[in-house]
């Protein structure tokens, strides 16, 4: 008779196994702007995803699951607070299928919520296309991005971050503070070790 697999103990703040426990890296901060961060389900349950690690140290953070959102709890979502939303991604000229996103608005940093897509560049494509509230929201685009730590995650070029990494470097540039946000960087490259850790050839990339 085959005995019931046993579940290994998880743990409740960072919904990781024990063993595997992210929690040593939080590292709290206090950001001028909200964000928000919508995670597409496939990202959920990866071991490499940085986004929870993120949202546990950005004081305030939300972090809300779904590829397809219903239109009034994003809409809820987007403007909580008076704050107004911008969408940290890339410029897509040239694409009919999406319309031409506004301008940036001359708003502080304290006025904004920065909203980011938690998914591979083809899921977050496919976000945006779904929830057309998030194709009317400006667009914020990373200026002289540094190259990424991520090795643990197979990027096609360095400019290509984490979310920990982008959220960090966009804060910062919202707020016009560059290195502010350096300890979150500081725990990411803890994280990435911890997680490398499990893959011993990662070590040596």
């Amino acid at each position: 008779m085959n005995q019931p697999a046993t579940k290994r103990p998880v743990c409740a703040t960072c919904l990781r196994a024990r063993s595997a426990c992210i929690c040593a890296w939080i590292a709290p901060v206090q950001a001028q702007a909200a964000l928000l961060i919508l995670q597409h389900p496939l990202e959920v349950g990866n071991a490499k995803n940085s986004a929870r690690l993120l949202h546990l140290s950005v004081t305030g953070s939300e972090l809300a699951v779904g590829e397809s959102f219903e239109p009034g709890a994003l809409e809820a979502l987007l403007h909580a607070g008076g704050r107004t939303p911008v969408l940290l991604y890339p410029d897509t000229p040239g694409d009919a299928n999406l319309p031409a996103p506004p301008p940036m608005p001359p708003l502080p940093a304290q006025a904004l919520r920065l909203v980011l897509l938690d998914a591979t560049w083809r899921k977050s494509r496919k976000m945006l296309y779904l929830n057309p509230a998030l194709q009317r929201l400006p667009r914020l685009a990373l200026m002289d991005a540094a190259p990424s730590n991520y090795r643990i995650r197979k990027a096609h070029a360095a400019h290509q971050l984490s979310t920990l990494e982008a959220a960090a470097q966009a804060l910062g540039q919202l707020e016009g503070e560059d290195g502010r946000y350096q300890a979150l960087l500081d725990a990411f490259d803890g994280f990435v070790a911890q997680q490398a850790a499990y893959t011993p050839h990662l070590n040596s990339a």
